[in-house]
């Protein structure tokens, strides 16, 4: 093996000497790679290399706690070592840095709020239920809410390309509605790509707090609006030629998915598509979406759905002409595309 690689973090442990050290080294590895970005440390080397005492400098951190924390990093291989100074890897310069192709810098951010939550896993086990939803704690805490969007922006980012490729829009295609589109990135993508394309944004409140600049920023105040509320109650109006519903299943049940399918085919215009981006839940599961389905038990007590199951919903709402496309790589979901 690559003494440098990075190992496939999806693939089934268990193979230590010692057995605390599959407790042990995965509990530090995403300690440290959390800290590194809090502290900015991935983005502090985003421009070049720096010696330890540069880099505690950028970090307004001790020269000992940075080193040590560097040295581990090296040994993850997030870090390189260059003579004296430190670098961040290709991947982490990829990654976690304005020069890369997205920054995860957010998913770190919410990773470190989202973290006691771990700690309530057994009781959801027990129960079959969380004892209190994600979307409880962002009613409470309004700030999880705003780092949530912004990790779901940056995957947003890495998921873009792959709609556009995929999504077979036309000129006919004028309005869409985007359920559950929290920071706005795919109606921003979709409409600076389509000139003839308006778009309404569907989310919680908490959802939409920084969804409105964005848009300005883009210059699209005009043609993209936002309609805060629940989407398995709000009225969200129809006439609509195309719907967004990314990355959203999962946190419904099958009965609620069955409802807001139905919905969407009627807020469809005849031949209108629906666009469905999630993790199709496979038998035999593969360790991603083993752990994706167990976060989800404690997070929002739903679950990923078979592909059968979206075939079930989609046929009885009225939808024909089912496709769907794995992405590359296959952690990064799937597509289903359905016409009216």
């Amino acid at each position: 093996m690559c003494p440098t690689c990075k190992p496939d973090v999806c693939q089934p442990t268990g193979s230590a000497e010692l057995a605390m050290l599959d407790v042990y080294m995965p509990m530090m590895k995403s300690a440290a790679i959390i800290s590194a970005g809090r502290l900015g440390l991935f983005e502090a080397l985003a421009d070049g290399p720096l010696t330890a005492d540069e880099l505690a400098g950028r970090i307004a951190s001790s020269q000992q706690g940075t080193t040590k924390l560097a040295d581990f990093l090296v040994t993850l291989a997030y870090l390189e070592k260059q003579g004296e100074k430190f670098a961040n890897a290709a991947s982490t310069q990829r990654w976690f840095t304005h020069r890369g192709q997205v920054d995860y810098t957010s998913g770190l951010l919410w990773t470190h709020e989202a973290w006691p939550m771990m700690g309530e896993l057994a009781e959801a086990v027990r129960s079959g239920n969380p004892t209190s939803t994600l979307w409880d704690a962002m009613l409470e805490k309004p700030r999880l809410g705003q780092l949530f969007s912004a990790y779901m922006a940056a995957f947003a980012a890495d998921l873009g390309p792959d709609l556009l490729k995929y999504v077979p829009l036309t000129p006919t295609h004028r309005r869409l509605l985007d359920l559950g589109g929290s920071h706005g990135l795919h109606s921003i993508r979709f409409c600076q790509h389509y000139p003839q394309l308006s778009a309404t944004i569907v989310d919680l409140p908490s959802a939409l707090t920084a969804t409105g600049p964005a848009i300005e920023a883009a210059q699209l105040s005009e043609r993209i609006s936002l309609s805060p509320g629940d989407l398995l109650e709000h009225d969200w109006g129809g006439n609509f030629d195309v719907v967004f519903y990314l990355s959203v299943a999962h946190n419904h049940t099958a009965e609620d998915n069955r409802q807001v399918f139905r919905r969407i085919a009627e807020s469809l215009n005849p031949g209108g598509l629906l666009v469905i981006h999630e993790y199709i839940a496979e038998q035999p599961l593969d360790a991603f979406n083993a752990a994706f389905r167990l976060t989800l038990l404690y997070e929002t007590g739903t679950q990923t759905h078979r592909h059968a199951d979206y075939l079930d919903w989609l046929t009885a709402a009225g939808f024909s002409s089912i496709s769907r496309v794995d992405l590359d790589p296959r952690e990064k979901g799937s597509l289903i595309l359905a016409t009216c």
